[in-house]
C-alpha cells in the first residue's frame, strides 16, 4: 500500500515559533512512517520549494501558530496550490485570530463572554474612564495574538498604560476585558460537521504566575493540568458544549480548543485556538489522551478530517 505524501509545515514567523518547531518535532516522532512519507517545511526558508512541491503532497499538517501561520494566511496559500489541510480555513483561522470579531459572534451565539473595549493607537487613552466601565481590575492583549503573548492583568492606572503600550507594539489594536475571577479551564473539540469534545482540562498556574502566561503554558512544571476537570456534572457539560458551539459558530475544521473561566455558575469564554498546541507538554494531546486516543491515533483522525466534508 502506497504511503500517504504528508506536508508537515511547522516554524513560521511569529513570536511562537520556537513552540511550533517544538510541535512540529513531537508530530513527526509520532507520525506513523508505514502510512506516511512525510516531507517537512519551514515557511520563511521552504515557501518556494512547498509551491514546487505542491503537485505531490497529498494533505499538509499545519503544526504553526500565531500570526501567517494560525491567521488563515497558511491556509490561504495552500487553498491557492489546492493541498487539503489539517484544520480551519481561511475564514475560521482569521475570525478566531481576530478577537474582536470572534467575541462578537460568541455573543450572538449566546455564549457568555467577558465585556471588552477595543482601541486603536490613535484612540483617546484614559485608565481611570477604562476602570469606570469595566472594573477595577482588567486584562489587557493584542486584538490578534495567541498563546497570551503581551497579555498582562493590570489592577492601577500606571500599569493599565504601561501594559497598553506593550500590546500597542505587537499590533496596532489592543483589547481590554473585565477581569473574571474563577477557575480557568479548556477544552478541545474533534470533528467538522459534528464536533464532539474532548474531555475538559483545569487549569492551576504555579503562584508565582498570575495566569495561565506564555511562560506557564510551554515551562514544563509551571502550570499543573487536571483532566478531567474537576467540576460538577453539569458544569462539565456545560463547558463541553460551549466548547462544540464555538466551534462551530466560527466555522472550525478538524480540531479546536477553546479557554474559558467557571466563576460559580457562569462560563465565560475566552478565545478558541484554532491550531492547538502539539507539544509532549500541550493541552490538546493531554485531553485526546485522557480520552484513550494516542498522539499517532489523533493525527491519523485530523489527517482523515482534512479530506471530509
Amino acid at each position: 500500500m502506497a504511503k500517504r505524501r504528508v506536508a508537515l509545515i511547522a516554524g513560521g514567523w511569529s513570536r511562537e515559533r520556537e513552540v511550533s518547531l517544538k510541535s512540529g518535532e513531537y508530530v513527526y516522532r509520532c507520525l506513523d512512517k508505514d502510512k506516511y512519507g512525510v516531507a517537512r517545511y519551514d515557511p520563511p526558508m521552504d515557501l518556494v520549494r512547498l509551491i514546487h512541491d505542491s503537485k505531490d503532497i497529498e494533505v499538509a499538517l499545519i503544526v504553526l501558530h500565531g500570526k501567517k501561520g494560525e491567521d488563515g494566511c497558511i491556509q490561504g496559500l495552500l487553498d491557492l496550490l489546492d493541498i487539503p489541510y489539517v484544520g480551519s480555513g481561511v475564514l475560521a483561522s482569521s475570525l478566531a485570530m481576530y478577537k474582536p470579531a470572534s467575541k462578537q459572534l460568541f455573543r450572538l451565539a449566546g455564549l457568555k463572554v467577558p465585556q471588552e473595549m477595543v482601541l486603536s493607537r490613535d484612540d483617546e487613552f484614559d485608565p481611570v474612564q477604562i476602570m469606570s466601565v469595566l472594573g477595577k481590575k482588567v486584562v489587557i492583549k493584542p486584538a490578534a495574538e495567541g498563546s497570551s503573548i503581551g497579555l498582562s492583568i493590570c489592577s492601577r492606572r500606571a500599569e493599565i498604560a504601561e501594559a497598553a503600550q506593550a500590546s500597542f507594539a505587537m499590533g496596532s489594536e489592543i483589547m481590554i476585558e473585565e477581569y473574571i475571577e474563577g477557575k480557568e479551564v479548556s477544552c478541545g473539540v474533534l470533528g467538522n460537521r459534528e464536533p464532539e469534545a474532548l474531555p475538559v482540562i483545569e487549569i492551576i498556574p504555579q503562584k508565582k504566575y498570575r495566569f495561565f502566561s506564555y511562560t506557564a503554558k510551554y515551562v514544563p512544571g509551571a502550570s499543573r493540568e487536571i483532566c478531567p476537570a474537576r467540576l460538577s456534572e453539569d458544569t462539565y457539560q456545560n463547558v463541553q458544549a460551549y466548547a462544540v458551539r464555538a466551534h462551530s459558530v466560527l466555522g472550525c475544521r478538524g480540531f479546536s480548543r477553546s479557554d474559558m473561566i467557571v466563576a460559580g455558575n457562569d462560563i465565560y469564554l475566552l478565545e478558541t485556538n484554532t491550531l492547538p498546541g502539539m507539544t509532549e507538554n500541550s493541552l490538546f494531546p493531554l485531553a485526546a489522551r485522557t480520552a484513550g486516543i494516542s498522539l499517532p491515533e489523533l493525527l491519523d483522525r485530523l489527517i482523515e478530517l482534512a479530506f471530509a466534508d
